[in-house]
This record gives C-alpha cells, sequence and structure tokens, in this order.
C-alpha cells in the first residue's frame, strides 16, 4: 500500500516542512506517505476563481496514479473519529490499494475532483488553513498507524 497526499500548494512555511517530516519519518517503511504540491492557480485581481480551480483540478487529476482510490478533503465531507480512521486504514492495508488523499487550493476542490472521489473526509467543522491540513492529515495517519500497532503515543 502506498500513500499519496496530493495538495495545491508550494513553499510551505518551514514550520509545515518540519512538522510534515517529523511524522512521516515515524512511519514505517512498509507505510510511507508521499506528497505531491501543486501550484495554485492564478489568483489576481482581475483572476478568474473558477478558472484557478479548473487549472488545480486537472493538476491534480492528471497526479492521480491509476487504480489510485480517493479521498477528498472536504469540509462538507463525513468526520471520521481517529479510531474510525485506524480501522479504515486497517481495511486499506488488508485490501492492498494503493490512496491518493487530495487537498484542495483556498477555494476548494472542483466538482471533478469530488466526483472523482471514493470518499470524501472532513477533518473539521473548523475552516483550516491548508498548509495546518497538511500536518493534521500526517500526524492522524501517523497517530491511526500506532492504534493499530498497540502503540503507546494515542493515549
Amino acid at each position: 500500500m502506498r500513500t499519496r497526499i496530493i495538495a495545491v500548494g508550494t513553499k510551505m512555511p518551514a514550520w509545515v516542512e518540519t512538522g510534515f517530516k517529523d511524522y512521516s519519518k515515524r512511519l514505517p517503511r512498509d507505510f510511507p506517505v508521499e506528497v505531491v504540491e501543486l501550484p495554485l492557480g492564478p489568483r489576481g485581481k482581475n483572476a478568474s476563481i473558477e478558472k484557478a480551480i479548473a487549472k488545480e483540478s486537472e493538476a491534480m487529476l492528471a497526479a492521480i496514479p491509476d487504480g489510485d482510490k480517493v479521498i477528498a478533503l472536504d469540509v462538507k465531507g463525513k468526520p471520521w473519529s481517529t479510531e474510525q480512521l485506524a480501522d479504515k486504514l486497517a481495511d486499506w492495508r488488508m485490501e492492498g490499494d494503493n490512496y491518493s488523499l487530495l487537498i484542495g487550493g483556498p477555494d476548494g476542490l472542483s466538482a471533478e475532483c469530488l466526483r472523482r472521489a471514493d470518499a470524501r473526509w472532513s477533518l473539521s467543522a473548523l475552516t483550516l488553513p491548508h498548509p495546518l491540513v497538511r500536518i493534521v492529515l500526517i500526524e492522524q495517519l501517523y497517530r491511526a498507524w500506532t492504534i493499530l500497532n498497540n502503540h503507546p503515543y494515542h493515549k
């Protein structure tokens, strides 16, 4: 099983890079998590938000490997507890499928990305800054792994 996070946004602040690396290094070799960063669509005074989202969507859909199951991180998605995520992770590992988790840009994911998703997951009803979503996501993947492996981190 391979897990890929496909995220709109590049040049993350150092604290994001540090936090993400810290949790990803804790994961075992048999649970690799890769990040694919995609550039923001053009935004500005006279730019069309719809065109920016369309450009991000095109790049995001192209970055999903054939055969991957897709989880869209979406505020309107279903909330999962950490324990539910651990159960899902156990299922994913048993199925042997690869997964792509999508993090949209500041204006969210396109309808095309949401249609491509096999599931929609809401990390929180709160609006989170996109850099923080990366850290929350990798930490929750690590925490779910610790639950499955009876590691004391979750306690």
